[in-house]
């Protein structure tokens, strides 16, 4: 056999490798194929291709292996006993940045699925391995990198202290300042994980400078990267009032609140997210997203969007609220009251409703003049028959029944009290008739009104325990009036009327 022949052989096998590899990759793309690549031991003749003599085999043998592994946490887990990770980490240092890319797509797709999987891949130590292809030239290469070590990072505190023990927190925010947008995309990404555990993760994060980066990409025209910038400023924000100082120093208000009518749905959610995030911890936040226009931006995108994209704006307002009279009245004079209603009316789902609720709660609770406006809102009735709903979950018949209560205790606004005299059960009643025995006493004019609309005669026909609070405040209300009005509206006494005049003898001379 001569020599072209023999080099033809080799030639042949070669060839039969690449197309081998190259059409399993194609085949992995698609989840219909998944399956049969399994059951046909596609991951025993694929590891043997990742220490291939050619370079585009084992590049290839990696992407298929990822697209596996990122399909279901069997495949991720076949990786793992199949001893392939080890192999990646110490090609990572070796290969060229093709490979690289391809090695770390196969780390990041076995570390998505669990944090088992994820801690698999930190005990072959990939880490260290990860954080070198950062500091790579080639963007692509850190773009993966930075994939890996997010998804690694996300699952909890444990393994995103082991992404920062690896030093890769300095390197993310350089990322952040290299001109390819997905990178800068990524590495928001990455940061947002690592923050979202722990005030002390998210420490780490700001000491690295990250907030200064991050609040320069608030405006930035990719809705990709803003919302990852938002989610990252948000993780940070959340878990004390110093870190949200920070973020506030950065001067992101009011850049931001222009982005709560960005045309990408989890770019405003976000930028929603973020304002509750900082709101939450302190009156002082919360006055400065007042002064700074947030709350009407709050209301028009609360009355704008549908569903859980309007959550976190819905809870800023009740964070908001919350903290003072003079911030809930702020909400109050931009309409936030009556779009919170008309949302309650509108949604659907419990959780939501329940937000509502407690918001209108928060609100509500304050003064008389704060309780006014919700009833004068209509929410009280919305909210009532959310608690009387069978169907309702029982948090959010607490959330409702909660909100009733501390915004009646308010209330003396009572012709918006009065049709829950007709509806609200002996729970919510007992308030109700407590508000009317603390204002008709003094308001004549409400006393004549109460009995012209029918009030006094619903107070006559409840039946209370005696000497309960409820027995209590219908004793009171009926002291106001005239004993023979109380026994006019009282049940039976049209009747005992008619007997008599049935039984009168008329002294006909």
């Amino acid at each position: 056999m001569s020599q072209r022949q023999i080099v033809q052989v080799f030639e042949q096998y070669q060839k039969a490798r690449t197309q081998f590899v190259q059409t399993v990759a194609d085949l992995a793309s698609r989840p219909q194929n998944i399956e049969p690549l399994q059951s046909a031991g596609v991951m025993q003749l694929l590891r043997p291709m990742l220490m291939d003599a050619v370079p585009t085999i084992q590049q290839t043998a990696a992407v298929a292996l990822g697209r596996l592994a990122n399909h279901n946490d069997d495949l991720a887990e076949a990786v793992v006993k199949g001893d392939i990770l080890p192999q990646l980490v110490y090609s990572l240092a070796e290969q060229n940045r093709f490979y690289k890319k391809a090695a770390a797509f196969v780390l990041r797709a076995v570390a998505k699925h669990s944090p088992q999987l994820a801690q698999a891949v930190v005990d072959c130590g990939a880490l260290n391995a990860l954080v070198i292809c950062l500091e790579e030239f080639d963007p692509a290469v850190k773009e993966s990198a930075a994939w890996a070590v997010g998804y690694i990072a996300r699952h909890n505190g444990e393994l995103a202290q082991h992404v920062v023990d690896a030093g890769a927190v300095p390197l993310l925010v350089l990322a952040l300042q290299e001109p390819e947008v997905s990178l800068k995309s990524i590495a928001a990404s990455a940061l947002s994980d690592i923050s979202k555990h722990s005030p002390e993760l998210a420490q780490v994060v700001v000491d690295a400078g990250s907030i200064a980066h991050l609040s320069h990409l608030v405006l930035h025209d990719d809705p990709k990267l803003k919302r990852q910038v938002y989610s990252a400023l948000s993780q940070i924000s959340k878990h004390s009032v110093e870190l949200a100082e920070l973020v506030v120093e950065a001067e992101v208000f009011p850049t931001i609140f222009k982005c709560l009518k960005d045309p990408d749905e989890y770019v405003k959610k976000n930028v929603a997210t973020l304002i509750r995030e900082i709101a939450k911890h302190t009156p002082e936040l919360s006055q400065l997203i007042v002064n700074s226009g947030g709350v009407a931006c709050l209301v028009d995108y609360i009355g704008e969007g549908k569903g859980s994209v309007r959550l976190p704006a819905i809870m800023a307002l009740g964070y908001i609220g919350a903290h003072s009279e003079t911030l809930a009245m702020a909400i109050i004079v931009s309409k936030g009251v009556v779009q919170l209603t008309i949302a309650l009316s509108e949604e659907t789902e419990d959780l939501i409703q329940a937000a509502i609720a407690w918001s209108l709660g928060q609100i509500g609770r304050h003064t008389p003049e704060h309780a006014k406006a919700v009833a004068q809102a209509n929410a009280l009735p919305c909210l009532l028959q959310l608690f009387l709903d069978t169907n309702s979950s029982e948090d959010l018949k607490t959330k409702t029944k909660k909100a009733l209560k501390s915004i009646l205790s308010r209330c003396v606004h009572l012709p918006a009290l009065e049709p829950l005299l007709h509806d609200a059960p002996p729970t919510i009643l007992k308030h109700v008739v407590g508000q009317f025995s603390k204002v008709l006493p003094h308001d004549a004019k409400a006393r004549r009104l109460f009995v012209t609309s029918g009030g006094l005669k619903k107070i006559q026909e409840i039946t209370a325990e005696p000497g309960s609070v409820l027995q209590e405040y219908i004793q009171a209300i009926n002291s106001c009036y005239p004993e023979e009005i109380v026994r006019y509206y009282s049940p039976g006494y049209s009747e005992k009327l008619l007997e008599r005049v049935e039984q009168y003898k008329p002294n006909i001379s």
